[in-house]
């Protein structure tokens, strides 16, 4: 397969441009090659006569989507649709990165994908329009990850979570985690892994729940980062009210998948291979 990845230097586009260049040929879009928001620019699709695209372009400081909406939507939805379209008329497959934060957190269960998205700020709602607009492409897949980290961090977050976790804990700083906020946290090398897998298994079109086994709260996975260290530092329990959001954010978002012939490692033992692809642990 030919594969274009939007987003290639990011966070899940980086991993998935090494899972694709085993067997396939990869091209990495970054943001100076294409802005998903612009039509025009994204016709550079159509000239590179793609078998598929994998579109990660995201707009996803959650509290900056709701002082920018219009950005959010120019991205997350406008540009889902222009790559859906470029995609069409390439022939190519096109596959839309999604978030968990399309459901509202409220069923207290982990989602699957016949589950209804009923998104409770502006990042999930203008996500869901991506979805919508995604399918426009009968050739289509819809990938729902959550609370990624991986080894080339979150740009437009400085990092991820567990890089925060870890260099605070070497510092001696204080921790404070959210105990009552509960997640799949998803480890972009096993992702990019299942996605790859489903692209060359030719599963059916449509919505994916991709994920690491398992949830925790916030406050747990953190606490896990810091023993699987040996660090010592005590993790503090904190309310998500305490933190005065902007976005209303989900209280239990975790995913599960209902569909998949296979089921990703569990979180614990991902969260430890990722520490130790950093270098924090010895193999």
């Amino acid at each position: 397969m030919r594969v274009v990845v939007v987003g290639s230097n990011g966070q899940l586009g980086s991993d998935l441009v090494k899972a694709f260049a085993l067997g396939h040929e990869v091209i990495g879009l970054t943001h100076r090659q294409i802005e998903v928001a612009d039509k025009n620019s994204c016709s550079v699709i159509c000239e590179l006569k793609p078998d598929v695209v994998i579109n990660t372009a995201a707009f996803h400081k959650t509290d900056a989507c709701e002082d920018e909406p219009i950005r959010a939507f120019q991205v997350n939805a406008l540009g889902a649709r222009f790559v859906a379209e470029a995609c069409l008329e390439a022939g190519a497959c096109v596959c839309y990165i999604s978030t968990d934060y399309v459901f509202d957190g409220l069923k207290g269960e982990p989602y699957g994908e016949l589950d209804e998205p009923n998104p409770v700020n502006t990042y999930g709602v203008s996500k869901l329009a991506g979805e919508y607009f995604t399918k426009m492409n009968p050739r289509h897949y819809v990938f729902r990850l959550a609370s990624l980290f991986g080894a080339a961090g979150s740009s437009g977050k400085r990092g991820n979570f567990v890089e925060s976790v870890v260099g605070r804990a070497m510092r001696g700083e204080e921790l404070s985690v959210v105990d009552d906020m509960y997640m799949s946290p998803t480890y972009t090398v096993d992702a990019a892994a299942a996605i790859k897998s489903i692209l060359e298994s030719r599963l059916p079109y449509g919505v994916y729940h991709v994920v690491n086994d398992g949830f925790c709260s916030w406050h747990q996975f953190a606490e896990e980062a810091v023993n699987l260290l040996g660090l010592g530092v005590e993790v503090k329990r904190v309310k998500a009210a305490q933190l005065g959001s902007r976005a209303r954010r989900p209280p239990f978002s975790a995913l599960r998948s209902v569909k998949l012939p296979f089921r990703l490692r569990g979180w614990r033992d991902a969260l430890k291979a990722y520490l130790v692809e950093k270098g924090y642990l010895k193999p």
